[in-house]
């Protein structure tokens, strides 16, 4: 079955849909997505998006600190880039309908989070990204030109190398990407999708690790066919953990927000003592990445399950009404934040990596953009700022749609574009390797290429991921494919490239800390690390 339109979008979080609505009034959009519309990494959003709204803010402070939080690797122009487009996307966003909390009848309500030296995060309480994702979900419903395939998963991109022959040689052997080969999850029936423009908006990959503030879909999916289909991608030893996920056997990939420390949230072990103190002169303000390695520090030299964060110093009215979402979800689990600390634990939140991009979003594979938590713009560096994630999407959404725009009708695509086959593949019935491979992967990227690092613990998963590797290919090429071996196909291929990277960096920079190498160098490091499908390491 072929599926045809003009602009093709893997993914349906706010990268994804916010590029969706800007380009379907001039052509016809498809929206592949491999659960609900609604089931992203958007929707669990809480803090909201970083934006320059105060009197005493600026974009030059606004392009400082998230300088300062990358660790020497963002790119300037980039950043200043984004940080000077945020209030426009912000106004956009309002116009559609989106309800951002304010402090009065003219003003936003801005918090302060880690990192940032001054109040300008806006938020909708404390449920931003089901805010944002709820109104652009109901316009893409809407729209007539959208069509939306929800429990569709992508396999692998189709690409093509034109090569013209009129009497003399013009060959070009540029990639170019002209859809994807998607499997239809509850038929079992692979589709050949087209389109003159295709969009990598997949979200992130932290299903790799077993602890995580991820939904289930989120296994590296665009990542791992960008690379394989040849396209360069960039910092994926950079995997950002989360400092603080709530701990609870019930609670499963619950997020506490970076908010509750802006708003006063202290850290402190479980003989109640604040320890910030001991590793930043931020304190409990400090970047994500020195929070985390504090809380794993303490936890490994106390033997403690949890660290705890505590607000219930704060007023229990002021508590209850700038998180309702988190003081219900701490209620379900008989935790009562405006009086008991929040057990909370690390967790791999974001992948400040992934598929390299320019200023519009393009990759290295003509026809192919990656915006979202996918891509790798340069605006993260080695550790992201909090809340410039949507920021991010919301501007190279924006960037991405002009520049596509130009160029959907002017490359027509080629007529003998295959479909897929599976000839001499037959139904599995060793399920079972699947199972074992994903919860291996996932346990050994724990222990071995976590929150702190050695070239031994490398090594090790090394070695383990190659052997995997070939499993998988064998597998995969006698079996016809399932949504369970796609992801776990995507997810062991992620794991390999966040191995090789940080194999590759002998420094410790943002979030990448090695115990062999555990100083920052900028004479032989300041640069990004880029693989490519041919490259290794």
């Amino acid at each position: 079955m072929r599926i045809h339109s003009d602009f093709l979008v893997l993914g349906s979080g706010v990268a994804g849909l916010m590029f969706a609505l800007k380009v379907a009034d001039h052509g016809r959009v498809a929206v592949v997505t491999k659960a609900e519309i609604s089931e992203s990494n958007t929707v669990r959003a809480q803090g909201g998006v970083a934006s320059v709204f105060s009197d005493t803010d600026s974009f030059e402070l606004h392009v400082k600190d998230t300088l300062d939080s990358g660790a020497g690797l963002c790119d300037p122009e980039v950043t200043d880039m984004v940080v000077r487009n945020g209030p426009e996307r912000i106004r956009e966003l309002m116009e559609m309908g989106v309800k951002f909390s304010h402090a009065d009848e003219e003003h936003l309500d801005l918090g302060r989070e880690g990192g940032h030296s001054e109040k300008r995060i806006v938020h909708a309480l404390d449920m931003t990204g089901w805010e944002i994702e709820s109104v652009l979900v109901s316009r893409v419903k809407s729209h007539p030109n959208i069509s939306v395939y929800e429990h569709h998963i992508a396999i692998d991109l189709l690409t093509h190398a034109a090569r013209i022959r009129r009497g003399l040689i013009v060959a070009s052997h540029e990639e170019r990407c002209c859809g994807a080969y998607v499997l239809d999850i509850e038929s079992d029936r692979v589709c050949t999708f087209t389109a003159p423009v295709t969009v990598m908006a997949t979200g992130g990959a932290g299903k790799v690790y077993p602890y995580t503030s991820n939904p289930d879909v989120a296994t590296g999916d665009g990542i791992a066919m960008a690379h394989r289909a040849g396209a360069s991608v960039a910092n994926l030893e950079f995997v950002q953990f989360h400092p603080t996920c709530l701990y609870h056997p019930e609670a499963k990939n619950f997020l506490i927000s970076e908010a509750v420390r802006g708003e006063g949230g202290i850290l402190r072990n479980a003989m109640g003592e604040a320890f910030m103190e001991r590793y930043s002169p931020l304190k409990d303000l400090a970047c994500r990445d020195v929070v985390a390695r504090a809380i794993d520090t303490e936890l490994k030299r106390t033997g403690d399950d949890s660290a705890f964060l505590d607000i219930s110093h704060k007023p229990s009215d002021f508590i209850k009404k700038r998180f309702p979402n988190l003081y219900a979800r701490c209620m379900k689990f008989g935790i009562d934040m405006t009086s008991d600390p929040i057990p909370v634990v690390p967790a791999a939140h974001y992948m400040c990596g992934g598929i390299a991009t320019d200023l519009s979003g393009r990759t290295d594979i003509s026809s192919l953009y990656a915006i979202g938590e996918t891509a790798c713009t340069g605006l993260h560096g080695a550790n992201r700022l909090a809340s410039n994630s949507l920021l991010e999407a919301l501007v190279y959404a924006h960037r991405a749609a002009e520049d596509a725009l130009e160029c959907f009708q002017s490359t027509p695509l080629p007529s003998n574009l295959p479909e897929w086959d599976e000839m001499g593949t037959t139904d599995s019935d060793e399920a079972v390797m699947v199972a074992h491979n994903w919860d291996e992967i996932r346990m050994f990227m724990w222990n071995y290429v976590g929150i702190v690092r050695s070239d031994k613990r490398l090594a090790r998963a090394r070695r383990r991921i190659d052997n995997i590797q070939r499993e998988i290919q064998e597998y995969y090429w006698n079996f016809r494919v399932t949504s369970d071996l796609i992801e776990l196909r995507n997810i062991a291929l992620v794991a390999e490239l966040i191995i090789r990277s940080a194999q590759r960096r002998k420094e410790s920079r943002g979030l990448h800390y090695s115990i062999d190498y555990p100083e920052r160098d900028d004479v032989n490091w300041l640069m990004d690390t880029v693989l490519k499908r041919s490259s290794r390491a």
